[in-house]
């Protein structure tokens, strides 16, 4: 699903009136039957409903839906922010609608000395300001918010929550954001709905088909997408009869030091119930019986020192290379990485203590080969790129150091960010707060090596085992709960999450 800057959802807008053709208010009227149709869904009793509605066309939503649910014998109340003297056109169509209506209280807000009392059995629908805000609010609209926010009730924003801004908000005055508990968004989410400070005020949200226009749609470019399962299914490779296990690729995993060989057990493990045909584990030699019992399925490489990375195996066999989980940072493993980057010719996954050498020494970042997958939590970010005040800064540093050092960038967290190298950044629906557990990261690891190992391209493999690796962690949490979830229940809920996905 395509996610598009707000300056370009007016363009989608007008291009569908003009080529289904529709009229503005009808497409308006089509998208307020859907918030309609939901609102009802989730709150079937009839309640008490007040609407605040600003001036624009996010007003004239807020109009007709109150004509809707008044229709449907809801109990509404309108109150029109005083913010200008004029609404627009199909806000005032929708207003003079809803005053044929008896049964609607309408009033005017021109001072918070005017705003109702709000109870928490009240329904707050928000419709003051839409996506199209660029620049934080003020005057009676911000008191207007202040009080939506103190109270107890149910606040339900339809596109977006009032005050907060599509994409940017790193200037934005977060005070004067409505803290919506559901947002109902037309057609696609919003970028801003993607970051963490924003959640707040998001809330629980969904999006609404409203039928824009499919041909422009599909093409009108932006960078930004977010996973679905239809999309992820459709890269899978096929698997055939006479396929064998030189097929599926051998794989090479430099990981584990004294103390954390279970990062290496668990990246293992994940590799192989992710479809790899062999899979060699560079381990210090102290791990070899631990290894060897823990995951027989692989082979083992083992290093001269008995309890950090030095070294590394001939690598003609191998497709592709994982380093990083738990090898620490010692200065051995640091000239062992300079070789390795030097002589390396596939793939490389670079994780964890592998992205804290090269962020410690940033001469290693002009050795890198194409078609690596960085992996980072936010902190190793930090450390490798800089750090940022807000999200969407973030991301667009993510995006230019994908573009300028030709890689994919897996930045990991709640909807996982996938930058890659044309400067497109995918953003993954699945996974939840329990794989904030030690060791998930390792598992991502292993199922990206496996894919690539495979034969996947480098964006691809990425696509498929974040997405994969976030699956397996919600039906494990789904049986499990989120406080006693490990990363090791993620590897075993591999099987089942590769079978969803094929479904």
């Amino acid at each position: 699903m395509k996610i598009f800057p707000s300056s370009l959802v007016a363009k989608i807008d007008a291009y569908t009136i003009e080529n289904e053709p529709i009229s503005s208010v009808d497409l308006m009227e089509r998208a307020t039957l859907k918030l309609f149709n939901k609102i009802v869904d989730k709150f079937p009793a009839p309640r008490n409903c007040k609407i605040f509605v600003g001036p624009g066309n996010n007003g004239g939503d807020g109009l007709a839906l109150a004509r809707l649910l008044a229709e449907k014998n809801y109990t509404v109340e309108v109150f029109l922010v005083k913010i200008s003297n004029t609404l627009s056109d199909d806000a005032e169509v929708n207003l003079q609608r809803l005053k044929l209506l008896k049964a609607v209280d309408i009033y005017e807000l021109a001072s918070a000395d005017a705003m109702p009392w709000l109870f928490p059995d009240d329904i707050v629908i928000d419709a003051i300001f839409g996506s199209g805000l660029s620049r934080s609010i003020e005057g009676v609209a911000l008191e207007v918010v202040k009080a939506i926010n103190a109270s107890e009730a149910k606040v339900i924003a339809i596109d977006i929550p009032s005050g907060l801004m599509g994409e940017d908000n790193s200037n934005n005055n977060y005070h004067g954001i409505v803290k919506a508990d559901i947002t109902l968004s037309f057609q696609f989410p919003k970028l801003a709905f993607l970051f963490p400070e924003n959640d707040v005020y998001v809330g629980e949200w969904e999006v609404l088909s409203i039928g824009l226009h499919p041909e422009i749609i599909s093409s009108e470019p932006t960078p930004y997408k977010i996973l679905t399962r239809e999309f992820v299914k459709s890269l899978l490779m096929p698997r055939r009869k006479f396929d064998h296990k030189g097929t599926f690729g051998h794989g090479l995993l430099i990981s584990g030091s004294y103390g954390k060989m279970g990062a290496a057990i668990l990246a293992s493990r994940a590799a192989l119930r992710s479809g790899i045909g062999l899979l060699t584990s560079h381990i210090p030699r102290l791990g070899y019986d631990i290894m060897q019992t823990a995951v027989p399925e692989t082979m083992v490489s083992i290093d001269r020192s008995d309890i950090i990375f030095t070294e590394y195996p001939e690598l003609e066999q191998f497709k592709a290379i994982a380093i990083g989980p738990g090898i620490d940072k010692k200065q051995n493993s640091y000239k062992a990485m300079i070789d390795l980057l030097k002589e390396v010719k596939v793939p490389v996954v670079v994780d964890a203590d592998a992205i804290n050498i090269i962020s410690e020494h940033a001469e290693l970042k002009e050795d890198l080969p194409m078609g690596c997958v960085f992996t980072p939590h936010m902190k190793e970010f930090e450390r490798l790129v800089g750090k940022s005040n807000d999200s969407f800064t973030r991301n667009n540093m993510q995006r230019e150091f994908a573009r300028e050092h030709g890689l994919t960038m897996v930045l990991k967290g709640a909807y996982t960010a996938i930058a890659c190298p044309e400067g497109s950044c995918y953003f993954n629906p699945t996974g939840n707060p329990g794989m904030a557990t030690a060791g998930s990261g390792d598992v991502l690891t292993g199922i990206i090596l496996s894919l690539l190992s495979q034969g996947y391209p480098s964006k691809i493999a990425a696509i498929i085992g974040v997405y994969l690796h976030g699956l397996a962690g919600d039906l494990a949490v789904g049986k499990i709960g989120v406080e006693a979830l490990t990363a090791g229940d993620i590897v075993e809920y591999l099987p089942k999450a590769w079978l969803a996905l094929k479904k």
